[in-house]
């Protein structure tokens, strides 16, 4: 037989490290479930109402047939007379016959009037007692299911702030309670890695920009020289170019990777700000070009953080610019709140982009008909980065193909 593997140790600092030798899990058969227990309180409070409505449907009927022929007497005097109170017929009966006929009639009556009766308050008392089972369901459910709620809220706590909230769920050793301690250990996990990448990513910020700040360096000194040969500063020139577009590659993946993860901090920030210091940026490289920046910015108080959603609309602009045509080229940027929505829209004059290739154009290191390098208009994350910091921010960016050329990138962001 193979041998049988120890059991795994049980990391420390997990929300179910209690569960040792001193508080040992219990058969599935044995544990009070949900089920069992939504069962035996359903099942009891059924058998508490059947109860109570069949007490209420007993007296009615004892009641109905006590008064069922009361008042009904015979009296015999000169010659053959009855009379009855509840039954007056019964005075035109000249025989006993025709009494015990006239009887019988009045007896059906009386029971059916009855039995209408006893059915018309049975329907009355059963929706009475029907509406108190249901009141009474509705708060047992919600007492006994309430720590569901609990798991929600601590979830959309954690959503929305930091991993380190635990939902820490106290009761039986049910399966809330298993679901509880399952998430926390989770919780604790993704702690663990989002601390890990987060280190990861300061220590690869260090370690990635020094030699290149030094290679800058270096390479700036000899070009200062004046006797360098011309073939040597041609070759400065060449790696400096190389370092920067290097710069540029580590700064848009920390930033990436950085912009991967929920904000947290947030402050009010006007996106038509925003738009104006990209475009006062910008505004250099858009002459050079001889593209033309206009726009309509006006006032969007979001609530994020500013230096990323200046970068989006840093890269939304430097793209437009770049990728735009020769000659006559605009961009266009406005800014502005619509339907409870901040928008930034960046359209530009540019080449004609197919609709199947604007997915590709948010992938990292994707160009239009190119891709990885091979392009001097960037690194290729641009579009990416803008991507990832609105989801960060809980945004959304949609590029639409301008039938005359360009595109038409729209960033809206929920008005808090």
């Amino acid at each position: 037989m193979p041998a049988i593997p120890p059991p795994m140790p049980v990391p420390e600092g997990s929300p179910s490290g209690s569960r040792g030798p001193e508080s040992p899990m219990l058969p599935s058969t044995m544990r009070p479930t949900i089920r069992m227990r939504l069962t035996l309180l359903y099942g009891g409070m059924f058998l508490i109402a059947g109860v109570l409505l069949l007490t209420i449907i007993y007296m009615l009927a004892a009641e109905a047939l006590r008064n069922t022929g009361s008042g009904l007497r015979i009296t015999d005097g000169y010659g053959l007379r009855f009379s009855s109170d509840v039954c007056p017929a019964v005075e035109q009966a000249q025989t006993f016959g025709q009494f015990n006929s006239i009887v019988e009639s009045c007896l059906d009556t009386q029971r059916n009037a009855a039995l209408t009766a006893l059915l018309h308050r049975s329907l009355l008392a059963l929706l009475c007692l029907a509406v108190i089972a249901f009141a009474f369901g509705y708060a047992m459910a919600g007492r006994v299911l309430s720590p569901l709620g609990h798991i929600t809220r601590t979830a959309r706590r954690v959503a929305g702030t930091d991993l380190s909230r635990r939902i820490e769920l106290d009761g039986p050793d049910d399966e809330l309670k298993e679901l509880a301690d399952t998430f926390d250990e989770m919780l604790e996990r993704l702690e663990r890695a989002f601390t890990a990448q987060q280190r990861f990513v300061g220590n690869a910020s260090h370690e990635l920009r020094t030699p290149l700040a030094i290679n800058r360096t270096l390479l700036e000194v000899h070009l200062s020289d004046p006797g360098a040969p011309v073939e040597l500063q041609q070759l400065g020139k060449t790696l400096l170019a190389t370092n920067e577009r290097s710069e540029q590659l580590v700064e848009g993946l920390l930033l990436l990777a950085r912009s991967d993860n929920q904000i947290v901090e947030r402050k009010p920030v006007d996106l038509a700000e925003v738009a104006s210091q990209a475009i006062d940026q910008a505004r250099a490289e858009a002459d050079g070009k001889g593209v033309e920046i206009r726009g309509d910015c006006k006032e969007a108080v979001v609530q994020g953080n500013g230096v990323l959603l200046e970068r989006i609309a840093l890269n939304l602009v430097q793209n437009a610019i770049r990728y735009n045509v020769p000659e006559d080229g605009w961009v266009q940027v406005d800014s502005g709140i619509q339907h409870a929505q901040a928008f930034l829209v960046v359209a530009n004059t540019g080449p004609v982009v197919p609709a199947y290739e604007i997915d590709n154009l948010f992938e990292p290191f994707r160009r239009l008909r190119t891709e990885r390098t091979g392009s001097d208009k960037g690194v290729g994350l641009g579009l990416s980065i803008t991507r990832s910091v609105a989801r960060a921010h809980g945004g959304t960016v949609q590029a639409t193909p301008r039938p005359a050329g360009g595109l038409e990138v729209r960033f809206t962001l929920p008005v808090r």
